[in-house]
């Protein structure tokens, strides 16, 4: 990371992050060709190891590209207000935000779809929800288990002149 006063290496604020975005974008790529998807995710964090869950319809676009190429990347980021100096190219926004890069695996045992879906439904709406094996049959789910991520932030100074 180039601004190494903006990283964020404390694994616990970095899950602070996660837990307060909704929106997680995932990149991947085929043939040289970049896609972006934004998506509803939950997770759950042991150790030093995230593990994001996703899910959708069953066909499309992201699940081609996924099935032929499973490295991604991915962001998600809580936006502050905005940081405003006087000069106008010095000014941006107060933010946090995590990063990271993984392999695709797509959830094919039906125990743990359905706890995935439980882990979205969590995140997302904050309800406890138990998920059925037809519901589960439905939908793919697919996950994002790394080691390689990282927290980045730009916060207020404490202190303004």
């Amino acid at each position: 990371m180039r601004r190494k006063d903006r990283e964020v290496t404390d694994i616990e604020e970095i899950e602070e992050i996660i837990k307060g975005c909704k929106t997680c974008h995932v990149a991947m790529a085929l043939e040289g060709e970049p896609y972006v998807v934004p998506l509803s995710y939950g997770y759950e964090r042991k150790g030093d190891v995230l593990t994001l869950y996703f899910h959708s319809a069953k066909e499309g676009k992201k699940l081609d590209i996924l099935h032929k190429n499973s490295r991604v990347c991915f962001e998600m980021a809580l936006e502050g207000e905005l940081a405003r100096t006087r000069i106008p190219c010095n000014s941006g926004y107060y933010y946090s935000s995590v990063i990271g890069r993984g392999n695709v695996e797509f959830v094919e045992d039906v125990e743990e779809k359905c706890y995935a879906l439980s882990l979205l439904m969590k995140h997302q709406a904050g309800w406890d929800t138990v998920f059925g094996e037809k519901q589960a049959e439905t939908v793919c789910v697919y996950k994002i288990c790394t080691k390689d991520f990282c927290g980045k932030k730009k916060t207020r100074p404490l202190h303004t002149v």
